[in-house]
């Protein structure tokens, strides 16, 4: 059994057994340096906010320091705006990052000299095969690659085509410069690795200043080294690179080197977490962009209504683990729902509204009735709701002829509105169609909450007075797949289980009054509906809000 953390009272995990055991040791003289290493060519997920919190949290929890580091090796595609957005998602989760933030462009020349020095110790080359004949030489695991005809170059033809190659005197794909380490290696990583490529292409920093690229097993380790990072925590998938990061960094390093540690990948049922599919996604047109609420990017949850504080619970519920499994996207619903319950005030809204007229009701009376907005926040205070003759209620909740199992309004039965009167449903009027219009109620003057006779009755019902309703629009998000690992068919496209019902827009919404001065990203819970969210999208006399989660999950129930 693990150390526990006395701030929380868990179990330490694997990484910050070996920290402590490193700090025991003493074996850092600096503060403990983190980073996170985001590459600018796309938008952060919720899989890197769980690395986001990993990093931050330990330079936070150990005093140290965590690093913003763009891993921009890859001119082709990465743009400027990415790296807007990733510092944007970063600062709304409330991490801080050391000085300022960093680039692996930053050290393009320091990497550059430390290539020549490779080439001039004969631990590196410059081969001229095509792509293809590297691919087949590198052979399996289970049998030795075959050396390269340009393996045995002498140092001063390799210093001279390197030149030409940075100097942009080489075609694209005509040259790269390889590491010449093992090709016997039973690790495919250590087998003559690619450690710069021809790319004539402008860089989003750097512009056409160069013409080669260091490839990311060249550039992550030496990014690391020389930011003083002590601890580079990566995801499983780069376990096998390790032997790779330490062999350069034997190459260069000089005293205190970092310590790469691997941890599994947030892997989350009902999405794909590939940055490719999701720019598939965006470039196909089948979601808004990269902030469409059912995206499962940092800037598609914070549209949606999730709040910085819930994705961090999430992140720490779910915890580190050595070996990868999937966790069930409802723990990350659960997780924003546990939130917003403490948070969001309660209001009233009805999305599909059939109008309520109570006949005993004066005409010409109003009156104002007080509600609680939040039950568990004792500081969130009272609202005023006018109360009148005419209302609306959801069609929902009303039924000609119930079934026996539903209790709410019907023809000669009562119900309470909520903080309101109980009323009892006299006669409906309709239309041609043979559809309801109106709903014809009586109220009892004697049973106002909170001040009159509480009698009981089977249910309570929201609603919003006619004449002060607000106009609204609501979108209604649901899980962006049906399938619970749509990327994991061989046989089948990802796309093909894209739920047809992921959103529903409902026109026409009717909200209490006090929803009028609602601005972007203002979270609230319509009662009995969910939770619900202001999107940006959203202006004054054009209010759109999206839900954010249902009160309750329902994909358990629907067994899908």
């Amino acid at each position: 059994m693990g150390e526990v953390d006395n701030n929380n009272s868990r179990a330490l995990n694997f990484i910050e057994n070996i920290i402590e055991e490193d700090v025991r040791q003493n074996k850092y003289e600096k503060p403990l340096h983190f980073r996170f290493p985001p590459e600018p060519n796309g938008y952060l997920h919720i899989g890197h906010a769980k690395s986001i919190c990993l990093n931050f949290g330990l330079a936070e929890k150990y005093k140290g320091l965590c690093n913003l580091r763009f891993d921009d090796t890859n001119p082709t595609k990465e743009e400027s705006h990415y790296v807007e957005s990733i510092k944007k998602d970063i600062e709304w989760l409330g991490f801080k990052w050391y000085d300022k933030p960093y680039f692996a462009s930053d050290y393009f020349e320091q990497l550059y000299k430390w290539a020549v020095k490779l080439i001039k110790e004969g631990k590196a080359y410059v081969d001229e095969q095509s792509q293809e004949e590297i691919s087949q030489q590198r052979g399996v695991p289970t049998r030795p690659g075959i050396e390269s005809p340009y393996r045995n170059r002498p140092v001063e033809e390799n210093l001279n085509l390197f030149e030409k190659m940075k100097n942009g005197e080489v075609p694209d794909g005509s040259m790269i410069l390889r590491a010449k380490i093992d090709m016997n290696s039973p690790n495919m990583h250590m087998r003559d690795p690619i450690m710069y490529r021809v790319l004539h292409a402008t860089h989003h920093r750097t512009g056409d200043k160069w013409s080669i690229y260091p490839m990311y097993d060249f550039a992550h380790g030496q990014s690391d080294y020389i930011e003083g990072i002590t601890h580079s925590l990566c995801t499983l998938e780069f376990e096998i690179h390790r032997p790779l990061y330490d062999w350069f960094l034997d190459q260069i390093a000089e005293g205190q080197r970092p310590r790469q540690i691997e941890f599994a990948r947030l892997n989350l049922s009902y999405t794909v977490m590939s940055k490719r599919k999701l720019l598939e996604l965006v470039e196909k047109n089948l979601v808004s962009g990269w902030d469409d609420p059912r995206m499962p990017t940092v800037s598609g949850l914070r549209r949606r209504g999730y709040t910085p504080e819930s994705i961090k619970n999430f992140a720490d519920r779910i915890g580190i683990a050595k070996r990868d499994n999937v966790i069930d996207f409802g723990l990350l619903e659960f997780s924003v729902r546990e939130h917003l319950n403490i948070i969001a005030p309660r209001v009233f809204g009805v999305l599909n509204p059939v109008k309520l007229v109570l006949t005993n009701y004066p005409e010409d009376k109003t009156e104002e009735l007080t509600l609680i907005n939040n039950p568990e926040d004792p500081d969130a205070g009272e609202r005023k709701i006018p109360f009148g003759r005419e209302l609306y209620i959801e069609r929902d909740d009303f039924m000609e002829d119930p079934p026996r199992k539903f209790f709410r309004l019907a023809p000669g039965r009562e119900v309470r509105l909520k903080g309101a009167y109980i009323i009892k449903c006299e006669k409906v009027e309709k239309d041609p169609q043979g559809n309801i219009t109106t709903i014809y109620c009586t109220y009892d003057p004697e049973t106002k909450s909170g001040e009159g006779i509480n009698r009981k009755v089977k249910a309570t019902i929201h609603w919003v007075p006619l004449k002060q309703a607000v106009n609204a629009e609501v979108r209604l998000y649901d899980r962006l797949f049906l399938d619970e690992d749509p990327a994991g068919h061989k046989d089948k496209d990802f796309k093909e289980f894209i739920n047809p019902d992921s959103l529903k827009i409902i026109k026409n919404c009717k909200l209490e009054p006090s929803l009028i001065t609602a601005v972007p990203e203002e979270k609230f819970q319509f009662q009995r509906l969910g939770y619900f969210c202001v999107d940006k999208d959203s202006k004054p006399g054009q209010l759109i809000f999206n839900r954010t989660v249902p009160l309750r999950d329902g994909w358990s129930k629907k067994g899908r």
